[in-house]
């Protein structure tokens, strides 16, 4: 007797399992969150006018009084408006004249600094700082930087405006202790912060003369933090700058160091460790190296 056959079925096309081709989806608007844009440079720009603008506060009130009354007079004397027009426009050019003097103030920091120090280093640090500041000035972009070496025991740098220019300014203690690829998380940190056009708030805060709370401010809380953040995907090394904070954070300023004083205690907005001088880790600032190394060591 003849057996039957089942008939197997065929396979649908639906089960094809070669591999298919699946277009991309680019969004153009993308941007990386460590690169920094130009809203953030203006918000940073606009810090230091902001700053500029609060301190003529009561004036600018008092003008604007003047200005409207007289302006509001026409009725009486038909001089005192063109008066008023002229008070206006006399006192937004002394405005301006105020942005101008709170860039030139916070230039002047670089003087300052370079009269506290000494100049320290060997020719074999010369050499090293200034190899690994020019490789790095061409990744952030940066261009007629200075090096100076200044005698310190204290671990601490600093990119400084310096009149035109911008001195990197180093501690011969750093460049003695630092391995090369710790030295270049440095200065990357420190060219992150132009970048980020940092420089000119940090750099008036310290010369200001307001009070702890107001230099914080304006030189801008977690500011090292974010410069951290754009320093490590430029450089692609974290630890690099992890372990330059983990030194940091594990120094001891000696009493005679310049980072035990009260000018650094004006100054440090500027520094890439921010609190040098302070005894122990506080997790809760976002700007402490013991928080900052952790951060990078867990990225």
């Amino acid at each position: 007797m003849a057996t039957k056959q089942r008939s197997r079925p065929r396979r649908s096309s639906s089960r094809d399992r070669s591999p298919r081709f699946v277009a991309p989806v680019l969004d153009p608007t993308w941007q990386s969150p460590y690169t920094p844009t130009g809203a953030e440079r203006h918000a940073n720009a606009k810090a230091v006018r902001d700053f500029a603008m609060r301190r003529r506060v009561p004036q600018s009130i008092a003008v604007a009084v003047v200005a409207g009354g007289l302006i509001g007079a026409v009725a009486f004397v038909a001089w005192l408006p063109a008066l008023g027009v002229a008070v206006a426009v006399a006192y937004v050019l002394l405005l301006r004249r105020s942005l101008t003097r709170a860039d030139r103030q916070g230039r002047s920091l670089g003087p300052s600094l370079r009269a506290r120090f000494d100049v320290g280093g060997t020719d074999k640090d010369h050499q090293r700082l200034t190899t690994v500041l020019d490789r790095l000035s061409a990744t952030f972009g940066a261009h007629d930087l200075r090096a100076l070496i200044v005698r310190d025991p204290g671990y601490n740098a600093a990119l400084v405006p310096d009149g035109p220019h911008e001195t990197f300014v180093v501690t011969d203690a750093l460049m003695r202790d630092f391995e090369l690829i710790e030295l270049e998380g440095v200065v990357a940190h420190c060219l992150a912060r132009q970048r980020l056009g940092l420089l000119a708030r940090e750099s008036l805060a310290c010369v200001s003369g307001a009070n702890d709370d107001a230099r914080r401010t304006l030189a801008g809380v977690g500011a090292a933090y974010r410069a951290d953040e754009v320093a490590a995907a430029a450089i692609r090394y974290p630890l690099g700058i992890a372990g330059a904070l983990r030194r940091c954070a594990a120094q001891t300023v000696p009493a005679d160091s310049y980072f035990a004083s009260s000018a650094y205690s004006a100054q440090r907005w500027i520094w890439f460790d921010v609190h040098a001088d302070r005894a122990g880790p506080e997790l809760s600032d976002l700007d402490d190296v013991e928080l900052r190394a952790r951060a990078l060591e867990e990225w």
